[in-house]
Parts: structure tokens; sequence; C-alpha cells
């Protein structure tokens, strides 16, 4: 049978150059969160390090099941017996100059649960702001991924899947969403909110959605609004900028009654 409400809640950064402050300010806000009552919280994008140049992130890859950002992340997992979304944190890949950009899920034991490797890679040019992230990452080969909580099945997406429809659709019936992300303050200004809460409406399901949020050491500004959207698409909490949470509970008598009032997603014909 499964649980009628599960509290959640997305831990928004500003993360800098440092492994060991980004890690004191993960681990802060995670407690603060697991003091709130949240059972599932989930960290942003490059929670662990945000670099000067792309390829500052290869000095960090971690083997899978080994290493200081994946043990930091099943300790705070374990010690809040709470479901720990890990942001992303770069793993090795078999390209020597490549990283995976990977999002780990450990459950409340502190056992690693579920592992994505983001496969669509941002690019984007306008004016003198560039990004290429092909230029250090390797896409993941799998295929999106779930796992289950007792509220049901939770889809992972990274950040730039957002603008992808049909990789959400293809996760099947899920009843949260989960996307990390470190959106850029050009683009995010203009599609972040309106790409989440259509994923939502489309999908008939909650979106946690845990954003970098602010100017970093490196100098680039990231926009945040890490917010809780509920199958209805209406924002449920939402923080502009800066450090903090975007927290709330999410219903399952709430996802039932818009499922019925308006079956979408049993009228699909393709």
């Amino acid at each position: 049978m499964r649980d009628k409400t599960l509290s959640v809640a997305a831990v928004q950064m500003v993360s800098g150059l440092s492994l060991q402050d980004n890690l004191k300010q993960a681990a802060y806000w995670i407690e603060q969160a697991a003091r709130g009552g949240a059972c599932l919280i989930a960290l942003p994008e490059y929670f662990c390090f945000m670099g000067r140049h792309d390829q500052d992130k290869l000095a960090l890859a971690e083997m899978p099941g080994q290493g200081p950002i994946q043990a930091f992340l099943s300790e705070q997992a374990r010690h809040h017996a709470v479901w720990l979304v890990g942001g992303t944190l770069p793993l090795r890949s078999p390209d020597a100059h490549r990283i995976y950009n990977t999002c780990l899920v450990f459950d409340p034991q502190g056992r690693p649960c579920a592992r994505y490797d983001k496969i669509h890679l941002f690019n984007f040019q306008r004016g003198t702001e560039s990004y290429d992230e092909s230029r250090a990452i390797r896409p993941g080969d799998d295929a999106p991924q779930v796992f289950d909580l007792p509220f049901g099945r939770v889809a992972l997406g990274i950040c730039y899947d957002l603008r992808f429809p049909e990789f959400f659709r293809a996760q099947g019936d899920v009843r949260l969403m989960v996307l990390p992300a470190a959106f850029t303050w050009t683009t995010g200004s203009v599609h972040w909110e309106v790409l989440l809460r259509a994923r939502a409406i489309e999908n008939q399901c909650y979106v946690l959605a845990s954003a970098q949020g602010g100017t970093h050491e490196n100098g680039r500004r990231t926009w945040g609004h890490s917010m809780l959207i509920d199958p209805w698409g209406d924002v449920l909490s939402c923080l502009p900028e800066g450090p903090g949470l975007a927290a709330g509970t999410l219903d399952s008598d709430r996802l039932e009654s818009v499922r019925e009032s308006l079956p979408a997603l049993r009228h699909r014909v393709l």
C-alpha cells in the first residue's frame, strides 16, 4: 500500500571552487531540510564543485562506489534517514578526457539505489556567453532512470533534459520527477518555470527541481528558482536566488484527483 503523502525539499546552492566548503554547505541545508520533516531531499547539479574551467571537474572524478563525494552522500542519507538525490557529481568514464555527470540516489540506510548519467549535453552561444558541456562530459549510455518509494515511482532528469519532453514521457507512469539543475541566468529567466510546469502538467505528476542560484566564484550566474510543482502545474514552493530550500508535501489524493478530473494520460493515442 502506498504512502498517502511525502514531504520533500530541494536544496538550492551557490557552489564554489572548494569541494570541502561545498560539502559543508550541502550538509547544513540537508540538516535543515531533515529537521523540517523532509523524507526526500534533492541537491542541485554540480553541488560539489563549480570550477573555473570545464576540465577542472576531471580532477575530482570518482570511481563508482568509492570516493569522498559518494561517501558524503551515503553518510548524509544514513545519518538523517532520508532518501537523498545527490545532485550530480563527476564519475570516471571510459574517455580519459571526459567524465559522466552523474546523479546518484541513496536510500535512508545510505545505500545507493539509483544512478543516472546525463544524456543531453548543453550547448549554448549568445554573444560572449557560451557553454559546451561535451568538452568535459561524456553522455550517458543508459535509458532514463526511475526508482520506487513508498509514495510511488520517481523519475530522474538533469538540467538540460528538461527541454526534451519525450525523455520524461519515456519513464512511464511516475508520481514525482526530480531534476537537479544549474540553469544559466540567461536561459532560466525565460524558460525555466514554464518548462517545469509543462512537464508536471503533461505527465500529471509532481516535479521537484533543485537548482544552483546566484553568482559563483567562477563568474557564472545561475538562475536558481528551485521549486516544487503539483500535477495541475501550480507552484507550491519557490526560492528565487541564494542558498536555501524549496519544500512542501506531495499528496496522493491531489494527484489522483487531477488524473481523474482530466484523464489525459489515459487519452494518449501515440
